[in-house]
C-alpha cells in the first residue's frame, strides 16, 4: 500500500510550486531533488523515507508540475529561496532538508539564511564544481540531447541509452516525466554548477551536515572532502561505496544505510 497522501500546489516567491507528500507522521522532511528528477521519481525513496517522516518532494521550478517558462529566473539563489518560502507558506516546524546533487547545493544556500525551523541538512553527492574549479561529470550535452528526444516522445527502451543501469520501471518514469524539465531551467543550472562556487556558503552553515558521498560517482574526491570538512568542521561523511551519482537507483539499501542514524533513527 503506498504512503503518498497526495500532490498539491503551493504558491511560493511567487510562483506556483508542485509537491507530493508522503507518510504525513514524524518529523517533516523537504527533499529536494536534482536536476533533471521531477518530484515522482523520488516516489519510492519518498515511500521508505515515509516509514519514519513526513515527507515532501518539491518540483523545482521548471521542473514536474511546478511553475515554468522563460518569463522565470533558474538561479541557484532563487531557487533557494523557493524552498525557504516554500517551507514557510507550508508552516513546517523543525524540519529537515535532504537535497540531492542539484538540491544539495539548494540545500546549503538555504541553511547558510539560517532560517528559522530548520534542524539538519543532508546533502546528497552535491556537485563541488565552480570558477577555477574541476569540472563536473556529467556533460551537457546528455542532459540536452535525453530532454529534446523526451519532448519529441521517448519510450522505456530508448531511456536505456541515457541510463543503461536503470530498472525498466525507472526508465519508464524518466521517460514519462522527462519533458516536464524546461531545457533553459536545465541550462542554467548546469551552468550555475561551474559559475556559482557553493564552497562559499558552507561556513555559514550552522544546523549538523551530513555529506553522503557516492563512491563511484566521480563528483566528489577525498580532496573535496577535505576541503569541505576544512570550512565546516561539523560536517559529518558517509560514504555509499558501490553506488555512482545517482545513489539511491545504483544502491537503494546502501543509500538509506548511508543516513545512519544522522536524522534520529535507523532507516532500514
Amino acid at each position: 500500500m503506498s504512503r503518498m497522501l497526495y500532490g498539491a500546489n503551493v504558491v511560493a516567491n511567487a510562483v506556483r510550486l508542485h509537491y507530493l507528500r508522503y507518510g504525513g507522521k514524524g518529523a517533516p522532511l523537504v527533499l529536494i531533488p536534482g536536476i533533471t528528477s521531477p518530484a515522482i521519481t523520488w516516489g519510492f525513496v519518498s515511500e521508505k523515507l515515509a516509514e519514519y517522516f513526513d515527507v515532501y518532494v518539491l518540483d523545482v521550478r521548471g521542473r514536474g508540475l511546478s511553475s515554468s517558462g522563460d518569463h522565470l529566473k533558474y538561479d541557484t539563489e532563487t531557487c533557494a529561496q523557493d524552498i525557504l518560502a516554500f517551507v514557510q507558506q507550508l508552516d513546517l516546524q523543525d524540519y529537515f532538508l535532504v537535497g540531492h546533487s542539484m538540491g544539495a547545493r539548494f540545500a546549503i544556500r538555504c541553511a547558510a539564511t539560517k532560517p528559522q525551523g530548520l534542524k539538519k541538512i543532508v546533502l546528497i553527492d552535491p556537485p563541488v564544481s565552480g570558477p577555477n574549479r574541476r569540472a563536473y561529470p556529467s556533460q551537457l550535452p546528455w542532459y540536452v540531447d535525453s530532454i529534446k528526444q523526451s519532448i519529441v516522445g521517448m519510450n522505456a527502451e530508448e531511456m536505456k541509452q541515457y541510463c543503461p543501469t536503470w530498472t525498466l520501471e525507472q526508465r519508464q518514469l524518466r521517460a514519462e516525466w522527462l519533458h516536464t524539465c524546461y531545457l533553459p531551467a536545465i541550462v542554467k543550472a548546469f551552468n550555475d554548477f561551474h559559475e556559482v562556487d557553493i564552497h562559499q556558503y558552507i561556513p555559514e552553515v550552522s544546523v549538523p551536515t551530513l555529506l553522503m558521498v557516492a563512491g563511484k560517482g566521480g563528483v566528489i574526491l577525498e580532496e573535496d572532502i577535505q576541503e569541505i570538512q576544512s570550512l565546516n568542521p561539523q560536517i559529518f561523511v558517509s560514504r555509499v561505496a558501490q553506488a555512482g551519482h545517482m545513489i539511491p537507483w545504483d544502491d537503494e539499501q546502501g543509500f538509506y544505510q548511508g543516513f545512519g542514524t544522522f536524522l534520529g533513527q535507523q532507516i532500514v
